[in-house]
């Protein structure tokens, strides 16, 4: 593959897209996947930052076309990205890093926590349904509906009945998400153990870092092949034609970072955002500001 996964966001010649080696479908072993390799990329650390960068540009372009034709009747598209992973895996880079390009009025994150007592009282997709991004924006959830579905499975949070019904919910909801226009990007971003444990350490080295650490993580990773496994049930059950998972190898942060920025580029052009044409006559709009 090239090094530079934006010069092929569409397959070409029989080349396979970042999104093509990436898609969870039929058939794919979460286990059977390396967090340390970097599918549809040769290059190495400081090649991949200078593709990062590369891309930025048509990140913020495609973004502010997308919200600019949303001011219109036609202007219905909006793109979702969902984030999903390991405590330290790089869901923060990435909204950083790649999300962060953007003008951020055309920006809305939700980061998900634990339910509040008014969120219990609902369903489980209440409180998210509220945070779909809007017409012409992007929407990054860091964390969402799956939490519902891998903590709540792992951890017991909810009745083996109720977790199986939340799969078909989510399936419909997303669905419905894509018939309006949404495009939805999902993605867990895949470390080992083995690189959890160290960015955590460097936590503790660091005291620039103690704030990010959180002794709780420690728990969940005596729990790692309950939520591996709880994972490939996801993948399993609610990766759909309309709204696929990626799974993105991250132990390398900048490999991660240019794979879910090629992802939404793909989802930004997929739409076709185009400029609005002008409701009023320019050249007469000239003049009378030329004499103003």
């Amino acid at each position: 593959m090239t090094a530079h996964p934006h010069s092929h966001d569409r397959s070409r010649g029989g080349r396979r897209t970042v999104a093509d080696l990436l898609r969870a479908g039929q058939g794919f072993r979460l286990a059977d996947l390396d967090p340390a390799t970097t599918p549809g990329y040769s290059g190495g650390k400081s090649e991949g930052q200078a593709a990062l960068a590369a891309g930025l540009d048509e990140v913020d372009d495609l973004q502010e076309r997308l919200f600019a034709q949303s001011r219109t009747k036609e202007g219905s598209a909006a793109v979702l990205l969902v984030l999903q992973a390991m405590d330290s895996a790089g869901k923060g880079g990435i909204v950083r890093h790649v999300v962060g390009s953007v003008d951020p009025q055309g920006v809305s994150l939700a980061a998900f926590k634990k339910p509040t007592p008014e969120e219990r009282a609902h369903d489980f997709l209440w409180r998210i349904r509220s945070r779909v991004p809007a017409p012409g924006f992007i929407g990054v959830f860091d964390r969402s509906h799956y939490e519902d579905v891998l903590i709540g499975r792992v951890r017991a949070l909810a009745a083996p009945e109720e977790i199986e019904r939340r799969y078909g919910a989510i399936v419909d909801f997303e669905k419905e998400l894509t018939d309006r226009g949404v495009r939805v990007v999902k993605v867990m971003l895949h470390i080992s153990a083995e690189e959890q444990k160290q960015r955590l350490m460097e936590r503790l080295d660091r005291p620039d870092k103690h704030w990010k650490y959180n002794p709780g993580d420690v728990d969940e990773r005596l729990l790692w092949d309950d939520y591996m496994a709880a994972y490939q049930t996801v993948f399993e059950r609610t990766s759909t034609p309309n709204a696929p998972w990626y799974v993105v190898p991250a132990n390398r942060k900048w490999y991660a970072r240019l794979a879910v920025q090629e992802l939404l580029l793909a989802a930004l052009k997929d739409s076709d955002p185009q400029w609005p044409v002008a409701d009023f006559d320019v050249d007469a709009e000239k003049k009378r500001l030329a004499a103003s």
